[in-house]
């Protein structure tokens, strides 16, 4: 992203702040730190937690079955794209209450949506898993 600066004493930025952009190798260290503050700030989600939970699981589960180098880089995969969609669905409930404190179905069906994408992906999840393990164990 960006370095902000503004004048001494300014107690937030303004939005004719003037902003810095990164190159190079600092650029390569700043998007580092950001992901690791998202990190940090979606962690603090109980449903995160659960995924996480549910990923080591899988591992676990996958590994105990014999699943295949493709089948767990599939896992992976998916777990990895449930994440993200998990880090966007926050970023939209945290943007909706701050835009619109209030209650408004406007509101209310951007956090549905942002629900329901990250619900497609724990039935895709779910669903691979369950293929894997059950094919592993009653089909191989």
């Amino acid at each position: 992203m960006s370095d902000r600066t503004s004048k001494p004493g300014d107690a937030e930025p303004l939005a004719s702040t003037v902003i810095r952009k990164k190159t190079g190798v600092a650029h390569l260290f700043a998007a580092a730190q950001y992901s690791a503050q998202g990190f940090r700030r979606l962690i603090q989600e109980s449903a995160f937690r659960h995924e996480l939970l549910g990923f080591v699981g899988g591992l676990v589960v996958f590994g105990l079955v014999g699943a295949s180098l493709f089948e767990f880089l599939g896992f992976v995969v998916l777990m990895m794209l449930m994440f993200s969609v998990e880090a966007l669905n926050t970023a939209i409930e945290e943007l909706v209450d701050r835009i619109s404190p209030e209650i408004s179905t406007v509101g209310r069906n951007a956090k549905d949506l942002g629900s329901f994408a990250v619900f497609c992906l724990i039935v895709a999840n779910g669903a691979f898993a369950a293929y894997v393990v059950i094919s592993r164990l009653f089909l191989a």
